[in-house]
């Protein structure tokens, strides 16, 4: 926030009523209006500050003043004969806060007027307020979201920076709400330039300049910008603990950051944390990685990403005994007959997944009500068809913790004996469409034979 100009932030300031109008200014002929910069225009308390004036090569000495104060807060005269003096402040204290002008004298046209007013905020010196974001710091592009800055003893004004875009800084009385001193600033529908760092300060009435440490940062991600990737695991989506998994985004090319998220319950993500490579090895996994996961796509150093990757299940095997399986009337069936895969557990588990391997469909899953033992749930398959040849296995698992579930089942080997009855639509079909083929053929045949007697006939009457 440095340089000669003045930041957007510490204007916004002055509009909003901080500073109650122009100063008494001593103007003696024609001389310029002297102009008035600092090299931070908010400074840390403890740190160093300077203050630049610049007027006319004919000033003798230079002036800064203070806080609406007659007599100058330092004088320095120009540097090497040219047309401005530095002002350097040590160690900024919350006295240093406030309102700077800075004014010049010739010894031939006296003094300038005063420069526009420079306020000068020091940070640092009252407690940090919190900064939180309803209903979560990754905001879907389009949507409205709510930064609040609170605090316990902050009585005032609150103050809401993002970095590298002070044209968004905004300033807003605080009201007491739950026993603390809070500020809601609506931010919104959100687009690509509200993604960014933000933070809050809070400052005393009596004291507008003098801010409070910075709020931890809150950093707000917008996704939806970008059409959504895909998530796949590998091996697969049903692994038991203790297997190497590794997920993978796939998103179409020129993205070079992703993020993975695991839902948990209806909690919104707090945070995307990208990586360059679209793989994510979770490694050997337990009961922690169970769960709903999505992923994102965006670029290096943005803080816009694509919409999220269609959910994928991970479903943790092998944190309950295992299951039987049975098949009713038997594991060997003729085609187009009904039969029942029986999965049964001696211990509580209400709800059973039926698995086929080789297949990339997920479970088949059945969830019973109340229950006795032995728990049960039947699989129906009608009409068996060759598709479903195959072996299965099962797995039970509690409602309370649907991502975990049993050592799966022993296989059991489904066999389809017979052949699905021979559909004779599309040969009689293609018959058909021989035959009256073979009639238009014939009947051209046919009228050119006839036309050519008529020729001899015609001519032998003539």
């Amino acid at each position: 926030m440095g340089g000669r100009a003045r930041t957007p932030t510490l204007t916004a300031l002055v509009c909003l009523g901080l500073c109650r109008g122009p100063w008494n200014q001593v103007q003696v002929g024609a001389l310029p209006k002297p102009f008035i910069w600092a090299d931070r225009s908010m400074v840390t308390a403890g740190s160093t500050v300077t203050i630049g004036c610049q007027g006319s090569v004919q000033a003798d000495v230079y002036h800064l003043y203070k806080d609406r104060g007659s007599k100058p807060f330092d004088t320095k005269a120009p540097q090497d004969s040219s047309n401005k003096a530095n002002f350097s402040i040590d160690s900024v204290s919350s006295h240093n806060a406030g309102l700077f002008q800075c004014a010049y004298h010739t010894r031939s046209k006296g003094s300038s007027e005063h420069s526009d007013p420079l306020p000068l905020v020091v940070t640092g010196v009252l407690n940090a307020p919190s900064l939180s974001a309803h209903p979560g710091p990754v905001v879907v592009s389009g949507m409205n979201v709510s930064l609040s800055c609170s605090s316990q003893f902050t009585r005032g004004m609150f103050h809401l920076l993002k970095e590298a875009g002070a044209d968004l800084s905004r300033h807003m009385e605080s009201r007491i709400y739950q026993w603390r001193w809070r500020a809601v600033f609506l931010v919104g529908p959100v687009n690509t330039s509200h993604g960014g760092t933000y933070r809050c300060y809070g400052s005393h009435s009596s004291y507008p300049y003098v801010w409070s440490h910075p709020s931890d940062p809150l950093h707000l991600e917008v996704t939806g910008v970008y059409r959504e990737p895909s998530l796949s695991a590998q091996p697969g989506f049903l692994v038991l603990s203790g297997d190497n998994l590794t997920l993978q985004c796939h998103s179409e090319a020129g993205f070079d950051r992703f993020a993975l998220t695991k839902d948990e319950g209806l909690t919104h993500p707090q945070r995307l944390q990208g990586q360059h490579s679209p793989d994510f090895p979770l490694g050997h996994v337990n009961y922690t990685h169970g769960g709903q996961y999505r992923c994102y796509s965006g670029h290096n150093l943005s803080y816009a990403w694509s919409a999220p990757s269609a959910p994928l299940d991970i479903l943790i095997a092998g944190m309950y005994e295992k299951p039987s399986l049975s098949a009713q009337p038997g594991p060997s069936v003729s085609w187009g007959e009904y039969m029942t895969l029986q999965c049964c557990s001696e211990i509580h588990l209400d709800t059973f997944h039926l698995s086929k391997e080789g297949s990339l469909d997920p479970p088949q899953h059945l969830h019973l009500q109340d229950m006795p033992a032995p728990f049960q749930a039947n699989f129906t398959i009608s009409p068996v068809i060759s598709d479903h040849e195959g072996t299965y296995r099962c797995y039970g698992s509690d409602s309370t913790y649907p991502y975990l579930l049993s050592l799966p089942s022993d296989p059991l080997e489904l066999l389809v004996s017979g052949s699905h009855p021979q559909d004779y639509t599309v040969e009689n079909l293609i018959r058909m469409g021989v035959a009256a083929v073979i009639l238009v053929v014939l009947g051209i045949l046919l009228f050119q034979a006839r036309h050519s007697l008529r020729r001899p006939q015609d001519a032998a009457r003539r």
